[in-house]
């Protein structure tokens, strides 16, 4: 078990201990299918199809992917295609990234509600950056913003937080002038932090009386655990604008559409114990190693497989999608500053991998002249993970 390989994926763990699964670990519809999902990505089982080159003898196999979100394998071209649209819809002006936190005592409620949980800390994110722009002390205007959720922490433990992009402006409340925030920051992060901590602990409470939420076992009652989240800092990190929307589209792409961990981070796999680096943010972000038994390795990773169909990305404000065709069009308007042109709307898959990677993916790389021909359902195919 646990052979040493030059070159080792998340796939190939979880393919050795998928026997020792069902023994050591119980996984909920939703994981259980991402394991088997990642387990047969681009293998024969889920079929394949053979590249031929029509100059040369060349021949090249591919299989089909699973397009599953939780692969680490499957993310690249939708990624980069997201990106692409959103830097399309963004104001052309800097922008904020601001990530909130929520504290450790909620975390067990939130992984045992995650469905509802998840999505009233996005109502919590969007209403504290709404209502705090709108305050004239700060902004007096409407603001915008994309959130993204996150549930894990560089070493996989479990750790909610939510990524937003926003604007640095609004929108007047007559619609007839764009405000720019002329602070460094949008909004005194302490002050983000205390309307947050009040928003969500209303709306998680309003939900546990409405019967929505259960309460953990170790928590009898919500004005508890109410206590312990007002006696704890609530982090609210916001970073200095982006420099240009070059800066924060490399930003996104290397953020959106991430799982929990990739496949570069993997460093070993032997004597059933996984190790992968991380980097340590309590210490300047210095790159460290974590050894794990290959159960818990599997575990932590399967924490962070949202519930089916859930939505890890949401719009705010003047960007929400309720108001794409209204407010964002008329704050192109008043911005005199020329938009982002998407490069890869309506393309397809391999007209996307040619403009990223500057190369025709169906050139063979062997004699560089001919065209690669594909033969779908190929039987012939080997049976070996591709």
């Amino acid at each position: 078990m646990g052979n040493k390989k030059q070159t080792i994926e998340i796939a190939d763990i979880f393919r050795d201990y998928k026997h020792d699964l069902a023994d050591n670990l119980t996984l909920c519809a939703v994981q259980q299918k991402a394991f088997d999902d990642i387990v047969t990505c681009r293998t024969s089982e889920l079929g394949g199809h053979a590249l031929y080159c029509n100059n040369c003898d060349n021949k090249v196999q591919s299989y089909n992917s699973c397009r599953n979100r939780n692969c680490p394998k499957c993310q690249y071209i939708k990624r980069m295609q997201w990106v692409d649209k959103l830097a399309a819809n963004l104001p052309a002006v800097k922008h904020f990234h601001i990530v909130f936190t929520i504290p450790s005592c909620l975390h067990n409620l939130f992984y045992l509600n995650q469905q509802v949980a998840y999505s009233l800390l996005f109502k919590a994110v969007g209403k504290t950056l709404v209502q705090c722009a709108k305050n004239t002390e700060y902004l007096g205007a409407q603001a915008g913003a994309v959130a993204l959720l996150h549930t894990w922490g560089q070493t996989l433990a479990y750790h909610p937080h939510i990524h937003t992009i926003v604007p640095a402006g609004g929108l007047s409340d007559d619609g007839m002038e764009w405000i720019p925030s002329a602070k460094k920051f949008f909004v005194p992060v302490k002050v983000l932090s205390a309307v947050f901590r009040g928003i969500l602990c209303r709306l998680l409470e309003e939900a546990i009386n409405k019967g929505e939420i259960k309460l953990p076992d170790d928590t009898t009652c919500f004005q508890t655990l109410k206590t312990k989240c007002y006696a704890k800092k609530w982090v609210v990190y916001a970073q200095k604008p982006f420099s240009s929307p070059d800066n924060l589209i490399q930003y996104l792409g290397n953020y959106t559409h991430r799982v929990a961990i990739s496949n570069h981070r993997i460093i070993d796999y032997i004597d059933g114990k996984v190790t992968f680096y991380y980097k340590d943010n309590k210490a300047g972000g210095t790159r460290k190693t974590m050894t794990l038994e290959v159960d818990e390795f599997i575990r932590r990773f399967m924490q962070h497989v949202l519930p089916s169909g859930f939505c890890k990305i949401r719009y705010f404000g003047f960007m929400a999608m309720c108001n794409m065709k209204t407010q964002l069009s008329l704050c192109y308007s008043l911005i005199l500053t020329p938009t982002y042109l998407s490069k890869l709307d309506g393309l397809q898959a391999l007209e996307v991998l040619q403009i990223l990677s500057g190369k025709d993916p169906i050139v063979c790389t062997k004699c560089n002249k001919g065209k690669l021909t594909i033969i779908p359902n190929n039987k012939d195919l080997p049976l070996e993970p591709g």
